[in-house]
């Protein structure tokens, strides 16, 4: 899956470890989700879209389109 996460936080100037530190992760798992080496759990990627005040599918985009 692909997605805008590494803009969306650029843009809002928060570091990895900020976002990490707002979502309760490590910042290895946004360096792994930034990296499309993981995909969030639905939970985490409603809160990924809760922070950045957006739908997810506005920054998780399937492999297929």
């Amino acid at each position: 899956m692909n997605n805008k996460l590494k803009s969306l936080r650029e843009a809002n100037n928060l570091s990895q470890g900020d976002l990490a530190k707002l979502l309760n992760v490590s910042r290895q798992t946004i360096i792994s989700i930034e990296k499309e080496r993981y995909n969030p759990s639905l939970d985490l990627a409603f809160s990924i879209a809760a922070i950045f005040k957006c739908k997810i599918e506005d920054i998780f985009i399937p492999d297929s389109e």
